[in-house]
């Protein structure tokens, strides 16, 4: 059997128009995008996690916030500092602590994502046996079902301290290795440019959205219309993989799933600001991590297939 390095397998990606990954496990189609699968399960636990997350998930907290005993605890508290929109009942200074809490939280997870996809990426024999191994895409499977398994335990625990950190931490390192793989067979001038559009764009988003909700502009209206779109990338990701797509179509979905998820991150710091209660910082943490990520291989799916 012919050893494939990292070197061989890019002399093979440069003998098609996209990242396939030489496996011969799934016929008819004897090449897999290890990406592709990474996107499919990144879209479903955006999917999972904001199927029963609509208006109706918040309305004991908007009754609270509109009752007039909270009304009255605000006003003897002598809250000094401007709300983050009009009519805001609740504390600004107690909102402001819960939403520094999760950005905390999301940066850590952020830091650890690179730092593990950097380990996967500079350790060469790591990519290779996940590409070139039935034991590797079935760890890769492995790797890509564990944050589905970890939702579960995680959506009773995730007020239990430090339970619900430990689950996030489960969550997060198996999803920047499955990161770390589809990045290691891409360039790293493919990766910075992602990287850094991805920063750009989250920190426009975010700075626009607390803009916009400062003047009054509520965005919980996207939430139907993302979640028909996020079913629409789910479709079309089982479609990449069983029916490999042109170099044109994967663009397309790029583009397509970049500005799905531009909403997402919009919808869910609407949500951070005005909707999440206080115990629900673990699900905050999750849904902008997942965001985030998933904007981030959206643009690194229209860069490789660009480059």
């Amino acid at each position: 059997m012919r050893i494939l390095t990292r070197s061989s397998l890019h002399h093979h990606r440069s003998q098609h128009n996209h990242y396939f990954i030489p496996f011969p496990i799934l016929r008819p189609n004897p090449r897999i995008q290890l990406t592709t699968l990474l996107s499919l399960s990144l879209s479903l636990e955006i999917y999972l996690l904001n199927r029963n997350r609509t208006r109706s998930d918040f309305e004991g907290l908007d009754f609270f916030l509109n009752s007039k005993m909270y009304q009255k605890i605000d006003v003897e508290s002598g809250s000094s500092t401007a709300p983050l929109y009009p009519m805001m009942l609740e504390s600004p200074e107690l909102r402001w602590a819960f939403i520094r809490k999760i950005y905390s939280i999301v940066t850590v997870q952020l830091l650890l994502t690179v730092a593990v996809a950097v380990v996967v990426v500079a350790v060469e024999p790591i990519s290779v046996f996940f590409a070139t191994t039935y034991t590797g895409l079935a760890l890769y499977i492995v790797l890509i079902i564990t944050p589905f398994i970890v939702l579960w335990p995680l959506s009773y625990h995730y007020k239990r301290h430090p339970v619900n950190y430990f689950l996030l931490a489960i969550f997060t390192v198996s999803l920047a290795f499955a990161v770390g793989l589809s990045c290691a067979f891409t360039s790293g001038k493919v990766i910075l440019e992602a990287a850094i559009l991805t920063a750009g764009v989250v920190v426009s988003l975010t700075l626009y959205t607390f803009w916009a909700a400062r003047r009054g502009h509520d965005f919980g209206f996207l939430g139907p219309f993302l979640s028909g779109a996020i079913f629409v990338l789910i479709l079309f990701s089982v479609i990449q993989i069983f029916f490999p797509l042109g170099q044109i179509s994967v663009m397309i979905y790029g583009f397509l799933a970049a500005i799905v998820f531009c909403g997402y991150i919009v919808y869910d710091t609407d949500n951070l600001i005005k909707r999440y209660s206080y115990d629900d910082y673990i699900w905050a943490a999750v849904s902008l991590y997942l965001d985030i990520i998933n904007l981030f291989m959206a643009l690194l799916t229209i860069f490789r297939a660009a480059d």
